[in-house]
């Protein structure tokens, strides 16, 4: 059935566009047409989404603590049963071989669940009802006679342990007896398949009998689903698990706030801060964030951290975000080395191993665009001055391998190998060209002026190279090939937008947008194979906003938003289809978020309280607010508000408000980026 609720928000956007988004694109019949098939399962309340079960339908979601994620199957079979299966993942427990996926993983399908009874019938199946979504996972059914039962689950802020509350409730007139098994599943592994020996795997309930449930009355039961060392205690307080997993999602949720007058929105960056920031595991070596997804954990990544989230965690503000991206760093930095052998892709096992299966993936390119937007947004000098080796080791790195054209080559680049990329690929040189503009400014805000300037030519003249190198036409566009010999569109063509370069915007714009790339799930990776990233996607966003086609960029990201948030499978971007099974990667998430701060906002870090804004208002709002950003060592709201026409030529007002009572009123003409100074 057509969801009538989004088409005004299509519709309105097609109505007209605004100076700065007057470019009409190839791709957008082709948007019109999805947007009228557009279904949402689930539905926007004011404080979660919902999905009220009518028919079959099943989906998964991960969530994550800092010992234990889980990956949620849930669903309604054909007879509208509740389908259940909970997939736990331990990333401190290792397994032998203590490879990149030795995490501990137990899968505690429905059957692992207290068997019930009411009036003394057994009761073997339980009506799915409805589903809600708002940083814990509740499922609400029907047993019979009347009795209502809610599971709730959530995993420990902490401890190793995911926590499920059955909730009873007697919706009825009459008293029920009801009836709750203990629940006691013990499982052991074999001494000589764990890093630390045994490992007990237990599913345990905290109370179990008889029960009259009077009418109107509650009665919760938690579950536990835990795993343990020698020595690890498996006594955990399901009430205090819960609430400290609701405080967590209440914390995060006061953090970075973003108002527009899209609900959608606002709603899916508020989930993206929360997958984003909840999978950071307190390892052996410290705190490190981990994509997740049943496979990526305990490890770091020059692509998923130092280049996805990292950079965005100051602006966050979140505690264990920031520590475990400058400890990310500090991992990396280990690997420096006099000979300048590659830096490995990947630090797994806790720290204590790597991985580098794919060869140089660009992934010193990835470390110092990174590093170097992370320690501008951070302003903290001392740290700066702790990772600035660290990017110039990298960038030295990335010139050694340049050739006599002036590009960069690098073994592969983030798809390891899925793709071609030939020996010179564009990712790798766009990401080394933004970690000139960034490392430029962090020079310049350490008083190294000198160096300043001699990174901005060499960004000069990479860009000159890049331009010759890979600007081409390909497929009739005037864009870019990905690498010499590249016949087919890319996804990546978009990097040059997020990296403020628009020499070839129009070609660019309608090749992204294009039946060649674009598709109802987003953009694919490469044209004419029906793999999707959303990675991609979220950069090309990022991209088109920064080119300042603000109403283009909103149409799509608009769709996308909806499609993610209450669509087929909720409530985060996703990894990749068909690899994965469109797992919730922690990192794209953050990706999300992003589009949000650097493209919607525009915010480009220029020094430790310098920054570049470019805040266009799409054409259908009014204002809109970014609350609370941490970044530059400070804590100010950013806000918004479109000018009447005859307002001396402005087109925007621009207020930021910082917590220690400074304001400033600005208004801009929308005629570029503007720089603002806290």
């Amino acid at each position: 059935m057509l969801q009538k609720s989004f088409l005004p928000l299509i519709l309105a956007s097609l109505a007209g566009l605004s100076a700065c988004s007057s470019v009409v694109l190839a791709g957008d019949s082709k948007l019109d047409s999805l947007a009228d098939t557009l279904t949402d399962r689930w539905q926007l309340k004011p404080k979660h989404i919902s999905w009220q079960v009518t028919d079959q339908h099943q989906d998964h979601i991960e969530f994550s603590g800092e010992q234990v994620s889980a990956i949620i199957y849930y669903g309604a079979d054909p007879k509208g049963n509740l389908t259940l299966n909970r997939k736990v993942v331990w990333p401190m427990l290792r397994t032998i071989p203590n490879d990149t996926h030795a995490s501990l993983i137990h899968d505690f399908d429905l059957s692992i669940s207290p068997n019930l009874s009411l009036n003394n019938k057994p009761v073997l199946s339980q009506q799915l009802k409805n589903v809600t979504i708002n940083g814990v996972l509740t499922l609400v059914g029907e047993l019979g006679q009347n009795v209502e039962l809610t599971r709730t689950l959530a995993p420990s802020p902490t401890k190793p342990v995911i926590v499920e509350r059955l909730r009873f409730v007697n919706r009825g007139k009459k008293s029920v007896k009801l009836g709750v098994d203990q629940l006691n599943y013990q499982h052991k592994t074999a001494k000589d398949k764990g890093v630390y020996g045994v490992y007990n795997i237990t599913a345990q309930s905290d109370k179990s009998g008889k029960f009259d449930l009077a009418p109107g009355k509650t009665l919760d039961v938690h579950l536990f689903y835990s795993a343990t060392k020698k020595g690890q205690s498996n006594q955990f307080d399901g009430a205090q698990a819960v609430a400290n997993r609701l405080a967590y999602v209440k914390g995060l949720d006061n953090k970075l706030q973003l108002e527009t007058p899209d609900p959608a929105l606002n709603r899916m960056f508020k989930f993206a801060k929360l997958r984003a920031a909840e999978s950071i595991f307190r390892t052996k070596g410290g705190l490190m964030h981990g994509p997740g997804g049943s496979r990526y954990y305990a490890a770091i990544w020059a692509n998923d951290q130092a280049e996805y989230i990292n950079p965005f965690f100051p602006f966050l503000g979140d505690k264990n975000g920031n520590e475990s991206a400058l400890n990310s760093f500090r991992h990396f930095a280990r690997f420096m080395n006099d000979d300048f052998k590659p830096i490995p892709s990947s630090i797994i096992a806790e720290g204590i191993d790597i991985w580098d299966g794919a060869g140089d993936r660009g992934d010193c390119a990835m470390i110092a665009y990174g590093a170097s937007r992370f320690a501008l947004a951070s302003a903290d000098q001392q740290q700066a001055k702790e990772l600035l080796p660290l990017i110039n080791w990298c960038l030295e790195f990335s010139f050694r391998k340049m050739s006599d054209k002036g590009v960069i080559a690098s073994d592969s680049d983030e798809l390891e190998g899925r793709f071609p990329a030939g020996d010179y690929n564009l990712s790798t040189n766009m990401l080394v060209y933004g970690a000139l503009i960034s490392s430029a400014y962090l020079n310049e805000s350490l008083g190294s002026e000198q160096l300043a300037v001699t990174r901005r030519e060499q960004a000069g003249a990479l860009r000159a190279a890049v331009e010759t190198y890979f600007g081409a036409t390909v497929q009739g566009f005037d864009t870019y090939r990905y690498f010499e010999g590249n016949t087919k569109l890319r996804a990546w063509i978009s990097l040059p937008f997020t990296m403020g370069i628009f020499d070839r915007k129009q070609g660019t714009l309608d090749a992204l947008l294009s039946p060649h790339l674009w598709n109802e799930n987003g953009i694919y990776s490469e044209a004419g194979n029906e793999t999707f990233w959303d990675r991609a996607t979220l950069y090309s966003f990022r991209g088109i906003f920064a080119a300042q086609q603000t109403d283009t960029a909103m149409r799509y990201f608009k769709y996308y938003s909806r499609k993610r948030l209450l669509g087929e499978h909720v409530p985060y971007a996703v990894e990749a289809w068909p690899e994965g099974n469109q797992r919730h990667l922690s990192a794209e998430s953050a990706l999300y978020a992003r589009v949000v701060t650097e493209g919607i906002f525009g915010i480009e870090p220029t020094g430790f309280k310098r920054f570049n804004i470019a805040p266009y208002l799409p054409s259908e709002w009014n204002d809109m607010c970014l609350r609370k950003i941490k970044a530059f060592a400070s804590d100010f709201d950013l806000c918004v508000k479109r000018l009447p026409n005859d307002a001396d030529s402005a087109g925007y007002l621009i207020t930021i408000n910082e917590k220690n009572g400074h304001q400033q009123s600005i208004k801009w003409a929308g005629d570029g980026p503007l720089s603002v100074r806290l």
